[in-house]
């Protein structure tokens, strides 16, 4: 890992309940693992369970996955990962995804299309020319037992030779937790489409 992380550098650390996400800074990198102390108090977190970790690098963002291998007040071991990988260089890994959702404002809805999503927002498609002044509720539904409930804002609207507006949009009103649960999403998706390379 010591060509990987380095003293001082912040990491995330999503365990399977994403309520217990916590953050980090590196005080130790060895040929083993790594040891990290915790911003807040690792509930949640225990030892031997696999967790994803991400961390910002000059190469992008680092993402892989590993286990606690011990755990002491705020101090947290890591053991060293299998593999690894970098990530899109850009703030938020953006991912395919095709569904149909519902924007809202009131009274006044629109059915659109999503064509892709990150943590940051979604490309969507309509046959409607949404007013781009207004800020709407959308839920998406990543998944059977995840659905995300936030604040959609248009930033552009192009409107295509087959009469189909396609738009970009950016996520508002977004908790911490939903913003992780898509980071991870992104992420997985992202990791599921190289490995198919």
């Amino acid at each position: 890992m010591r060509e990987l992380l380095k003293c001082e550098q912040s990491v995330t650390i999503i365990p399977q309940d994403f309520k217990n996400t916590n953050k980090g800074t590196v005080t130790n990198v060895s040929s083993e693992g790594f040891k990290m102390k915790l911003k807040y108090k690792p509930d949640g977190l225990m030892v031997n369970h696999i967790c994803d970790f991400y961390s910002l690098t000059d190469n992008g963002y680092l993402y892989f996955e590993s286990y606690i291998q011990g755990l002491e007040n705020n101090i947290i071991t890591i053991a060293n990962p299998v593999k690894h990988r970098f990530l899109q260089r850009r703030k938020f890994t953006r991912v395919k995804f095709i569904e149909n959702l519902v924007l809202t404002c009131g009274e006044l809805s629109h059915k659109i299309r999503t064509l892709d999503i990150s943590a940051g927002g979604m490309k969507i498609q309509s046959e409607d020319n949404i007013d781009m002044e207004k800020e709407y509720d959308v839920t998406v539904k990543l998944s059977d037992e995840q659905d995300i409930k936030c604040r959609y804002q248009l930033i552009r609207v192009e409107k295509g030779e087959n009469g189909l507006y396609t738009i970009s949009g950016r996520f508002t009103h977004l908790t911490n937790v939903d913003k992780m649960t898509l980071v991870q999403f992104c992420m997985k998706k992202d990791m599921e489409t190289m490995s198919k390379k």
